[in-house]
Formats: C-alpha cells, structure tokens, sequence
C-alpha cells in the first residue's frame, strides 16, 4: 500500500482482532473496506483467506476464517480505479507507516486467478463444504446452501464448471477494462443545498439577503428541484430557446463565415440584430424537433441552395448586398488554421485520423518557448514527436496558452488566456510565407507529389488532374494545366542540373522519400503541389 499516493494497493489486516480488508485507488473515495464481524480467536493457529473478483466492489470480495466464508461490515464500497501499485508487498506492517502486526504469520500465498470454495478449504484443510454440510440444513445460511451447491457442481457438472470458469475469465477481463478507463473527476449533489447570501461588498463572511438559484424573470423557470440536472434539462429543454438558437447560430457561421446574429459571442442587449430573424427561429425548433441531431442539421444546411450557389459576385449583387448579409451569393473566407493545417496533410496522404489520446508534439521552432517556459517550464527544450505523433489533427497539438503555437497564431487562432467565441480574419504576407516554407507544409507538398507520382499515371496532364481533384475537388481548366506542366518540366531540368538542391528540399520533414522516385522529379512535383496547396482557393472557403 503506497501512502504517499492516496494509500493505493492493497492490505490484510486485523483491527480488534477483526480480519479487515482494503483495496484502494485513492482513499477515501476509490476504495473499498470491509470488516468482519467476529473477531477471530487469540492463541491459536487461524487460516484467514480473501477472494475478490474485480467486481468494483464488495459483492466481489470473500472473506474466510478456516476455509469457511465469515460475514463482514462494509464500511466503504466504491472502487473504480485501479489497485496497482509499484510499492512492494509488506508482511508484518504496511509500506511506511503504521503499527508493525504483533503474532506470528505463517505461509503467506497469492494467487492471480479466480480461487473456489473448495480450494480455500483445502488450503485451509478444511473443505467449506464439508464445514456447511454439518450445520443442519435448515440453520444454513443463503451463502452457504449456495457455497454447497457451486462446489458440487463443479466437481459433478462439466457445463456448470465450464460456465463458471467462463463467468471469472470475463469479470477479470470487465476488471482490466474498467482499470484503463481513465478517472475523472465529477461533483455529487449535496441531499440538501447549502444557504446562499447576497455577500455585501463581496465580503465572504458579510451576509445580506438569503437567495436562491433560479433564473431571470424573463426567463422560464428551473423546475424544482434545482440543482445540475434540473439546469441541464433546462438547457435543452423546448420552452427555452437560447440554447438552440445559439448553437444554430455558430453552426451557420462556421459555414457562412458569419452567423445570422454576426455577434455570435453575444446574443444579450448589445448584439446585432438577426439578418435572417425569421431563419434563425425555424432553425432552432427544427433543431429541437429533430432531437438535437447535429449532424441532421449539418446535412439540412450543406444541401440548401443558399449555402451550394457559387461565389462568384457582380457589380450589381456586391451593390445591393456588399458583405453578403443577405446572401446574395455564395460564402466565402479563409479557412481556420487547424483546417489549413489538417487538409494540407490530408491531401498528403498522411494526416493521422486516430481518435482520443495525449497531447502531441508536431514541428515547432527551434527555442519557442525557451523564453516563456520559464527556467523550469515543462516546454522548455521542446522536442517534436516523430511519426504518427507529428501528424495528427491540430486538435491535438500541445498549447501553452502565453505562447500558443506561431504557425496557428499567424492564422488568427486565439491565444486560449480567455473564452474567445468569435475569431477575427486577417490577411498577412506572414500566411504566405509560412504556407510556403513551414516544414509542415513542404512536408505535405512532398506527400501529395508522391501521391499523384504514384496514383496519377504516366504523364504530368494525368497527375495534376489528380492533384486539383484531391485538394480542390475540380479539374483544372487548360490554362492552369499548362501552367503547372511547364513549372514541372522547368523544375525537373533544373534540379536534374543541381542534385543538392532537390536533396535539401525532400529532406524537410519526418515522412519517409519513396526510393523509386527520381529526385529531380519528385522535388519538381513537390513545388508544383505547393503551389497547389498556397493557391487562394486552397485556404479559402468558396
């Protein structure tokens, strides 16, 4: 048992001559303790044995004096992490401190399986089945008529012993299984709430008037009792129309680019008023109707005819509606930085879609947060991952709030300090540069040129074809054909001419060079997908 760690591990103990028994993850509140209830005799050689199947709690647990199973008190039954420990096991006292056991202790044995009724008899000599069979039947308890039954089965009945052996085999695996699932945290109801006071000037221990959670008048009321689930449902609940109206709103803006209500972070007194009022309530209860399926009402949104019209703009349209308020044409901005990002990587071929996990380490300057870590900073020295970990989606990557990642930052995410709703859009030679030098995005670019090397045929017509298909979703009109297989011809000759240079651009980056490919080539190619992956409309939602 780990004192210093929550008492996490295990004991076996006597406490007034009672076997008592601890399995603990973080005590009090992850554990289990159960007592028995008779203490056992002083003077005299005792077998004391437990069981426990990894149940979570105390239904699990036997206890035996003699090989025969002893009532016990449950004094604590909630245990859902794990028990394991690094502290060795202690015999006579527990890891550090606490009273050394007074007695002699003999044969000391663990076992790692599931153990019966039968063999804790035989261990103890004493076959708890031949103990119970000399109780008369009418004076045996429930525990033991069943103590009985399960050891003649299974020393009679082959299903029942197969079954039985099944049933501990899965309840160890259930028990591996809750043990990884991380702990978490969560806050418990009180049975009745604590009194609440109006704290005059703020003054923790100055009361005024006794209040009582609810709601604004102007809004519906929390129905009784009020507490956390009482809000949630209240959250989500018809007569209450903000939150379906707010969640709308954003989903509307991460497509349009603007919400109906532009002031998506703000929907009191001072917000803009709706340009779509009437939309902006038909969506909400569709919402509701729907049962909160987001997912129905992405798809609702993506194949409606406003959000599918082109982007293209006239002089008269950008007259009647110049920031197209009125959608008078199709949305159109620049892409948040996690998606610069990630499509970049998915065009490449290489973007990790696992799900869940650590925070990751993809490319970052040399020395970024030396300065801001501090002298002892967990960031300070940082050092990228290598493989799958530079890969994974941006949601994933590491974030010290004062100094959020730069190639992010450059693209207008927020710095995390504060909750930030809405970000703004920029527009900066800083983008450029970085699309075209940050090793993420040559890394990519070089991807998406092995990509189209080896999916896109024979000729250079053939792969940019594949290229535009797989980053813009179109061909390329002959114009932009003509364009990219000069570039790629010029850039082949002259890398063909000056072997170091192509070396020095497929090296950027951890994703591995296809062998096969001519060097000269690929470098070529990879300019050309870069030049691809920086076009316009690329980064820009149209």
């Amino acid at each position: 048992m780990d004192e210093s760690n929550g008492y996490r591990g295990w004991d076996l103990h006597l406490i007034a001559g009672k076997p008592t028994v601890h399995l603990i993850h973080l005590w009090p509140q992850d554990a289990i303790k159960v007592i028995a209830k008779n203490p056992i005799p002083k003077g005299q050689w005792v077998h004391v044995f437990v069981t426990y199947k990894g149940m979570g709690n105390a239904n699990g647990l036997k206890l035996y004096v003699d090989g025969v199973p002893v009532p016990f008190d449950i004094e604590v039954d909630h245990l859902t992490g794990s028990i394991a420990t690094s502290i060795d096991t202690h015999i006579g006292r527990r890891s550090g401190m606490g009273a050394v056991f007074t007695g002699d202790v003999d044969d000391p044995v663990f076992f790692n399986r599931a153990i019966t009724h039968e063999e804790v008899g035989h261990f103890a000599n004493v076959p708890p089945s031949k103990v119970f069979r000399q109780i008369p039947a009418a004076k045996r308890t429930p525990e033991q008529r069943k103590a009985i039954t399960e050891d003649w089965l299974r020393a009679n009945d082959p299903v029942f012993k197969n079954a039985s052996d099944t049933l501990a085999t899965l309840e160890k695996r259930k028990a591996q299984l809750d043990a990884a699932i991380p702990t978490v945290m969560v806050m418990k109801e009180m049975p009745e709430p604590r009194d609440q006071f109006v704290l005059i000037r703020g003054i923790y221990d100055h009361h005024g008037d006794k209040v009582q959670a609810t709601t604004p008048a102007f809004l519906p009321p929390i129905p009784a009792p009020s507490n956390r689930l009482a809000l949630a449902k209240w959250l989500v609940s018809p007569s209450n129309p903000l939150t379906a109206r707010v969640t709308v709103n954003r989903m509307w803006e991460r497509l349009f680019g603007t919400g109906i209500v532009e002031t998506s972070e703000d929907f009191g007194t001072r917000s803009s008023f709706p340009s779509h009022p009437e939309l902006l309530d038909w969506l909400a209860t569709d919402l509701v109707a729907k049962k909160w399926d987001l997912k129905a009402l992405w798809k609702e949104m993506v194949m409606s005819a406003t959000y599918r019209q082109s982007s293209a703009v006239t002089p008269n349209l950008l007259a009647r509606d110049p920031a197209n308020r009125l959608m008078a044409r199709g949305p159109r901005f620049r892409l948040p930085a996690e998606v610069i990002r990630d499509q970049a990587m998915a065009a490449g071929g290489f973007l990790a879609e696992k799900i869940g996990g650590p925070s990751v380490h993809p490319y970052q300057p040399k020395g970024v947060w030396d300065e801001t870590a501090g002298l002892n900073g967990n960031l300070r020295n940082y050092k990228n991952d290598t493989g799958a970990g530079l890969h994974r989606r941006s949601l994933y990557t590491i974030w010290k709030r004062t100094a959020p990642p730069p190639d992010m930052v450059l693209f207008d995410v927020p710095s995390r300090e504060i909750c930030s709703v809405r970000r703004p859009r920029t527009d900066t030679p800083l983008q450029a540069l970085t699309l075209l030098n940050n090793v993420t995005y040559v890394e990519a670019a070089r991807g998406l040129a092995q990509r189209i090397l080896t999916e896109g045929g024979s000729t250079a017509q053939s792969r940019i074809d594949l290229a535009f298909r797989l980053v813009l979703s179109r061909r390329p009109v002959s114009a932009e054909s003509a364009i990219f297989v000069a570039a790629i011809n010029r850039e082949t000759a002259r890398y063909q001419a000056n072997p170091k240079a192509a070396a020095s651009l497929l090296k950027q980056g951890d994703l591995p060079v296809q062998k096969r490919d001519n060097p000269a080539v690929l470098a070529a190619y990879t300019l050309a997908a870069s030049t691809l992956l920086n076009m316009d409309e690329t980064v820009t939602k149209r």
